[in-house]
């Protein structure tokens, strides 16, 4: 809401600006809405919209301001082959006079991610930039409770909180035994009004990619698939991708009513403990790309020590999209119960 609203100031008052993401559905999503609401002017809405790819060649001071959304989310190099530029924060503060970073060190969620703000306070130094930091202390999501957020950060066991129980904090979260329910259940709250989707962690191989008519997740009788294949990057305001999987690619950055969220193999709890396991992801994730390799230089355990981080921010980001309510979903009855427990 605030970069949108920084965004469309600085237009008004004649300024060159972009708002910059690394990850497309945030850019995508916006795009789609303010062309229908502006009708006549896609293209100029579209050129306020970039990519972090597309500023290792830019000339400095090209942009009176950037608007750098998901800060957390750039990389070192850029391009399909991650052969391009030499940082991708560096860039963005050469190309422009004024470059604003929104970040969230708690979403950082691919081994190639690299946006914190020690590298970005680095890197604006070596351009003599004067540093300007300040912290947003309110929000939308999740009904605007903090305690929310330090709840799960306290049950994902990503850092320890107060916030043991959910008692007295204003957000609805239940735990489904029934998968399907779950869905029906995400369905109807859609139907009513609400905007919910259903989301995954990415546990499941995208075979329909390449055969559109197979299901990619499938549990006892229950058939779903993710949502890339048919509606890409917009499918979270598309009418009919109620029955479609989201998953941390396409909705990291947006927001709903309700998420309905199906917690994958790669998160189990045993005995209180809560356990993650890089070897659980699918093959077609790129957010561990590395990690085996890593794993057969260095070790197992060193391996799954440096995973650890990036699968548990991963829920963190896909417990925290909705603003009115979140509903689980695991195969593994110990993490139902273990989540039960904590309400």
């Amino acid at each position: 809401v605030l970069a949108i609203n920084l965004l469309a100031e600085f237009t008004k008052k004649g300024a060159v600006t972009q708002y910059v993401t690394k990850n497309s559905a945030p850019r995508e999503v916006l795009k789609e809405k303010l062309t229908k609401d502006l009708k006549g002017h896609k293209m100029s809405i579209s050129n306020l919209f970039a990519s972090s790819d597309n500023f290792y060649s830019t000339k400095p001071n090209s942009f009176d301001a950037l608007i750098v959304d998901e800060a957390h989310r750039l990389r070192e190099k850029s391009g399909l082959f991650a052969n391009k530029g030499f940082n991708q924060i560096a860039e963005l503060i050469n190309a422009a006079k004024f470059t604003v970073f929104f970040i969230d060190e708690d979403q950082r969620v691919t081994l190639q991610d690299i946006g914190s703000v020690d590298e970005i306070k680095k890197r604006a130094k070596q351009y003599n930039a004067i540093i300007e930091e300040g912290e947003l202390i309110s929000q939308f999501r999740c009904n605007g409770s903090d305690g929310y957020l330090a709840w799960l950060n306290n049950t994902l066991q990503i850092k320890p909180t107060a916030n043991f129980t959910l008692k007295d904090i204003d957000y609805d979260f239940k735990v489904f035994d029934d998968i399907t329910l779950l869905h029906d259940t995400i369905r109807d709250l859609n139907k009513n009004g609400d905007h919910a989707r259903m989301l995954a962690g990415y546990t499941w191989d995208w075979i329909s990619k390449k055969n559109p008519d197979a299901f990619d997740i499938i549990i006892g009788d229950y058939k779903a698939r993710w949502n890339l294949t048919e509606h890409g990057m917009k499918w979270l305001i598309h009418p009919e991708s109620v029955n479609e999987i989201g998953c941390i690619h396409t909705c990291q950055g947006l927001e709903l009513d309700y998420a309905g969220v199906i917690i994958g193999a790669d998160l189990i709890v045993r005995d209180g403990e809560v356990i993650t396991d890089f070897r659980k992801r699918a093959k077609t994730d790129q957010s561990l790309k590395g990690i085996k390799k890593l794993a057969k230089e260095k070790g197992e355990e060193y391996a799954q020590k440096i995973a650890r981080p990036i699968i548990l921010n991963t829920y963190r980001v896909l417990l925290s999209r909705a603003m009115k309510g979140t509903y689980v979903y695991s195969e593994d009855e110990e993490t139902r119960e273990y989540f039960k427990n904590r309400i």
